[in-house]
């Protein structure tokens, strides 16, 4: 069979729209970083499917209770148009949307009634939920596509992590469906996505008593530690900092990713 695609060969870097992932602790300031995009010539459409901007001045679409809510919104290129970013706020509340879908769209094998996720018995309704939500890259590829770059928000946990070589530590992931067998986990495959993922966090120090304090100061964290996961995308001749002091609705971060030459 004849292919009718046409292939070529390009070489260097490409600079495209972005996808770019955040989260942390309610309150720290996710919903306001992503606001502050415009301050680099990119105009957000936020689909709050949180209420985390209610108290922003921001463009945002309203009405979406369900997850076929969600993916149309998304799918719709005349509620996109004029815009330079779509952010979903946020990728927690929007896994939940899709574990009431799949309870009301998919039947158990055997018939048997299904009023919540543990219905489909052990394991299975996970694999149904990470089945129906991987469709949104899908969706946010498609945007991408079109040049607009795509953001997300999520909330924080505190998981263990196995160690081979020692002893287990905790850290900080993003608050989403991680099976411990790492199959059907939303957060890994999230992970792998996008191009930047950023933990923010409260500065705090340990006392000599023992005793954690902070002064209400935030970090945005760019890399991978023990205690956090973090991703970003190396562009050549400009490294991106560890870590970025931030102020509520501040810049740096987005400078460091959309200045000159990147």
């Amino acid at each position: 069979m004849v292919s009718s695609l046409c292939f070529s060969v390009e070489s260097g870097t490409i600079i495209g729209p972005r996808r770019i992932g955040v989260y942390g602790s309610g309150g720290v300031g996710k919903s306001s970083l992503f606001a502050s995009l415009p301050s680099v010539g990119i105009k957000p459409l936020f689909i709050d499917v949180g209420d985390g901007t209610r108290h922003l001045p921001v463009d945002r679409i309203t009405g979406i209770a369900l997850w076929e809510d969600l993916r149309a919104a998304l799918n719709s290129k005349e509620l996109l148009k004029g815009y330079g970013a779509v952010i979903i706020d946020d990728m927690t509340k929007a896994e939940e949307m899709a574990a009431d879908w799949v309870v009301r769209n998919i039947r158990h094998e055997k018939g048997k009634p299904i009023n919540g996720i543990e219905d489909y018995g052990w394991g299975k309704g996970l694999s149904h939920i990470y089945d129906e939500f991987i469709k949104i890259f899908s969706d946010l590829d498609a945007i991408v596509r079109d040049g607009l770059h795509v953001g997300f928000i999520a909330h924080e946990c505190i998981e263990n992590v196995p160690n081979p070589e020692g002893d287990d530590w905790k850290r900080y992931e993003p608050r989403l469906q991680a099976p411990k067998s790492g199959k059907d986990s939303i957060r890994h495959r999230l992970k792998e996505w996008c191009d930047y993922l950023f933990f923010i966090g409260y500065d705090t120090a340990v006392t000599e008593d023992g005793k954690g304090r902070g002064a209400g100061t935030r970090t945005i964290y760019t890399s991978e530690m023990p205690t956090w996961i973090a991703k970003r995308r190396v562009v050549p001749g400009r490294e991106m900092p560890d870590s970025i002091a931030y102020e509520r609705g501040g810049v740096e971060l987005w400078n460091e990713i959309f200045g000159k030459g990147n």
